[in-house]
């Protein structure tokens, strides 16, 4: 997922470098939506494992 985050973002930057702002724009957007996402499922799996007794590594 953040993988697919880190594309939207060159996709945004490129857009915005060519001057297509909405493009550039809602690449933008998408990037920041999947990083979020991915971030509170890296939490929310760090929580869990710690739940569970094993060790973060």
């Amino acid at each position: 997922m953040l993988g697919w985050a880190m594309t939207f973002l060159v996709i945004a930057v490129i857009a915005a470098i060519f001057g297509f702002s909405g493009i550039a724009a809602g690449a933008a957007g998408i990037a920041n939506i999947l990083f979020f996402v991915f971030l509170g499922l890296f939490v929310v799996a760090m929580i869990a494992r710690a739940l569970r007794g094993k060790s973060p590594v």
